[in-house]
């Protein structure tokens, strides 16, 4: 039976074809290196021309989500991002180097008392406010990590308004006088995904998560960032440096 697709405002035909293709790549309808249904079978499926599906296919293996084989077919892809851990990580420059272009989404944020754990990391009183950021970190408009970061609002008054006006977290905090900062502890853990996280990552709840918590410190030593986010293990490793 057809998917009855529909002409939305803004959203091509083939972007909904590309759009769906991707979902049952990222939930494993499609798993890695399986092939793509015929292009008479996608047609049917969907209830497009040929045109449709192969500008949707077209856009897949511009993302690195596919690749054609001559004479084979189209086959599922996903790169396996490699990321460098070391005294000063960067999130974008990380996926930058490797040809990932660099994206996120916030969920959201908000000031909140620091608590016992997020204040023994920072080294402040439980009671002192902290800026609580959630978000989801992306490679090629792919979801890799659902992070949890807290900074000192002391340190960062108006952070969320600051922060939008930065491309980076980097860039944020040069905008506060640090001009540099490295990473002065990383804990790497392995486990199966919350519900919750599979949904946002994206990915199968078999599939298990790298949870990395992490502190960040100005170059005197003093903590500027707690952090702890679960990144998808069917798509990136770590190197640790």
């Amino acid at each position: 039976m057809a998917e009855v697709l529909t002409r939305k405002a803004g959203t091509a035909l083939w972007l909904q074809v590309e759009q769906a293709l991707t979902q049952d790549i990222l939930t494993g309808v499609l798993a890695e290196g399986a092939q793509l249904p015929t292009e008479p079978a996608l047609m049917a499926r969907f209830g497009v021309s040929r045109f449709t599906v192969r500008q949707a296919i077209a856009s897949l293996e511009r993302r690195g989500l596919v690749r054609a084989e001559q004479g084979r077919g189209t086959f599922v892809h996903t790169p396996v991002l490699t990321y460098g851990l070391s005294e000063r990580t960067r999130f974008s420059r990380n996926l930058i180097e490797q040809g990932f272009d660099p994206g996120g989404e916030v969920l959201s944020q908000a000031v909140v008392p620091a608590g016992p754990e997020v204040a023994a990391q920072l080294r402040i009183p439980a009671w002192q406010s902290v800026v609580h950021r959630r978000g989801i970190g992306k490679a090629n408009d792919l979801p890799i990590e659902l992070a949890d970061v807290y900074l000192p609002l002391s340190r960062f008054p108006e952070f969320p308004a600051r922060r939008a006006m930065h491309a980076t977290l980097t860039a944020t905090f040069a905008s506060y006088g640090i001009k540099d900062y490295v990473r002065a502890s990383t804990l790497i853990e392995a486990r199966l995904p919350t519900e919750d996280e599979a949904r946002l990552l994206r990915q199968p709840a078999a599939s298990p998560v790298l949870v990395v918590t992490r502190v960040d410190a100005d170059m005197a030593g003093v903590p500027i960032l707690f952090g702890r986010a679960s990144w998808s293990s069917d798509r990136v490793t770590f190197d640790v440096t």
